[in-house]
């Protein structure tokens, strides 16, 4: 066994035990004899302390100590993803767990389920074996994710399904999503979001893993944010009190009933973000203005849709912004 002086003038002895590195920390040069012993104690002692931890309680420990601080569908899917990993991978020590295991547990996942599913619940089984095994490493190899190429809805598409909408419950959330705003934070305004023609946009309205629908803040610092909308759009929300008040999930079943009954190329209405994106790369916002307006705190999205620059720091400049996206998708 290597015995290693380090700068400090300590010694250190390393060993790797079925993928994680064991670390024991000397202040005099030890014998070999010594080494092996204290190595051989720590092993006994970290394996003595976790010998019923499996998976599934260091899992179910993790998802309890992160409950308060992530969002709830960031646990809706952490409970849905040991719902769907294997008993067997879900009954190992946690400790035992190799390099191999998450290889093999990936590797059927990938048999019945889409990359970036496969990519998901690799992410939580990595996070919770960082918290428990940081010295683990982990060097899965994961499916090739497929290239998707989104249908970004054209000014046409948007002013028939606009006009199909018109009346409805529907006509709102749909232009309000045209304007970048989310599912989530189009259910969760209030007429008292709405000042003149400005909305404040800071929570929004999720499934928590009771399957209940709740209103939280938004989805991060940057989504929280202002937008200017047309005055008329702005009254109408004033006068009958709020936005809209049905299940979230009507809004996605209605738009894809307007596509299939117009013969509209399918789309969800998430697309609209990337509509907007589009529509105000166009008008050459730059990418820094865009994002803040989107409430994006990356440039993840837009990078497949837009790349321009001009400025569009005040209001003025964002009242023309909606006069001119409006013009494309609402008939006058």
């Amino acid at each position: 066994m290597k015995i290693e002086k380090l700068p400090s003038g300590s010694y250190r002895i390393r060993k790797t035990y079925k993928g994680q590195v064991y670390t024991v920390i000397f202040d005099n040069k030890p014998t070999q004899k010594e080494a092996m012993q204290a190595m051989a104690k720590e092993l006994d002692k970290v394996q003595g302390k976790h010998v019923s931890l499996t998976f599934r309680n260091a899992a179910e420990e993790y998802i309890g100590a992160k409950r308060n601080v992530l969002s709830p569908t960031t646990i809706r899917s952490y409970n849905s993803a040991m719902k769907t990993i294997s008993r067997k991978f879900q009954d190992i020590n946690i400790h035992d767990i190799t390099a191999l295991d998450i290889q093999s547990e990936i590797n059927q996942l990938a048999k019945d389920h889409s990359p970036k599913t496969v990519y998901n619940y690799h992410g939580f089984i990595s996070a919770v074996l960082g918290a428990f095994c940081p010295n683990l490493k982990i060097c899965t190899t994961l499916p090739q994710k497929v290239k998707n190429e989104p249908y970004v809805p054209s000014d046409d598409d948007v002013k028939r399904i606009l006009e199909y909408a018109k009346g409805t419950e529907y006509e709102i959330p749909i232009i309000l999503a045209c304007h970048g705003l989310r599912r989530s934070e189009i259910c969760a305004l209030t007429s008292e979001d709405i000042d003149g023609d400005v909305i404040r946009i800071n929570k929004a309205m999720v499934e928590n893993e009771n399957l209940q629908w709740i209103t939280k803040t938004t989805k991060t610092t940057s989504s929280t944010r202002a937008i200017i909308i047309p005055e008329e759009i702005a009254a109408k929300i004033k006068e009958r009190g709020y936005v809209y008040k049905g299940y979230p999930g009507q809004i996605t079943k209605f738009l894809s009933r307007a596509e299939q009954n117009l013969g509209i190329p399918h789309f969800p209405l998430h697309k609209l973000r990337h509509y907007f994106a589009s529509k105000l790369s166009a008008m050459n916002i730059p990418e820094a203005d865009i994002m803040r307006m989107g409430g994006w705190e990356t440039d993840h999205v837009m990078k497949s849709v837009y790349r321009h620059s001009m400025d569009a720091n005040n209001q003025n400049t964002q009242r023309k912004i909606s006069q001119q996206l409006c013009e494309s998708i609402l008939e006058k």
